[in-house]
């Protein structure tokens, strides 16, 4: 597929001007003209593209790219060392963020949901960015940590109060830990998200609500996965996610 042609399609799939974001998405680095391979992952590090590399990529898909608002646009150092990669291997660079994160099927926040059984019962704020679901039995703190732990591999940071039923459960991924308070207002007795930052575990408190830090990376790594196999089943483009482990 052409490149040009792949990154229209993409844009109007994950309906990228809908956003005001952090960063430019769609096409970051331009490489090859024509793309026959995909590599995906969650963050355009070194060790990704290196791994893209040897894996013969024409492309590499990503949620976390480069150009972040604020950011030196300066290219020495670790931001040399990776666009030296991509330049000199002529690998084209897409990264998604905010549409990502928000795709009503391919998202972070829809997969997310889907792999803890949680289905989308409403939306509180912006469509898709903070989903929220009403399970057929309510569940125990201790239910959706262990829930967690066997989907995400990995165990759960969990403050606030834990001794409620959780009713409704809402959540939003990677560093989405800062609208506790629209989960709140929300009515939601559950909140999920990736990170923990000082506030949060006064605010839980507070409000009487259960929060579950369950970790950036491992709750964004199925956006990217999705999007890539979209590729794959409609577009017949060959794609492998790789997974470059990230305890945050």
């Amino acid at each position: 597929m052409g490149r040009d042609e792949l990154a229209r399609h993409l844009d109007q799939l994950l309906d990228c001007g809908r956003f005001k974001d952090y960063c430019p998405n769609g096409l970051q680095v331009q490489g090859r003209d024509r793309i026959r391979r995909v590599v995906s992952g969650v963050t355009a590090s070194l060790t990704l593209l290196e791994s893209a590399i040897a894996a013969g990529a024409d492309a590499v898909l990503v949620h976390h790219g480069y150009f972040w608002r604020n950011e030196s646009p300066r290219i020495v150092g670790r931001m040399h060392a990776r666009l030296r990669a991509l330049l000199a291997h002529d690998i084209n660079l897409f990264a998604y963020h905010l549409p990502l994160d928000a795709h009503a099927s391919l998202g972070n926040n829809a997969r997310l949901g889907a792999v803890l059984g949680l289905g989308i019962d409403g939306n509180a704020g912006e469509p898709g960015m903070l989903p929220w679901s009403e399970p057929a039995q309510a569940l125990s703190v201790t239910e959706l940590t262990t829930r967690i732990e066997l989907a995400l591999k990995r165990t759960p940071t969990v403050v606030g109060n834990t001794a409620r039923r959780l009713r409704r459960i809402g959540w939003c991924t990677g560093g989405g830990q800062g609208f506790i308070d629209v989960a709140i207002d929300a009515g939601c007795d559950a909140f999920l998200s990736g990170e923990i930052s000082e506030p949060t575990a006064h605010i839980a408190a507070e409000a009487g609500i259960a929060y579950f830090a369950c970790g950036h990376h491992a709750t964004e790594r199925y956006g990217v996965q999705a999007l890539g196999e979209y590729l794959a089943t409609e577009l017949g483009i060959e794609h492998r996610f790789i997974d470059i482990p990230n305890p945050a």
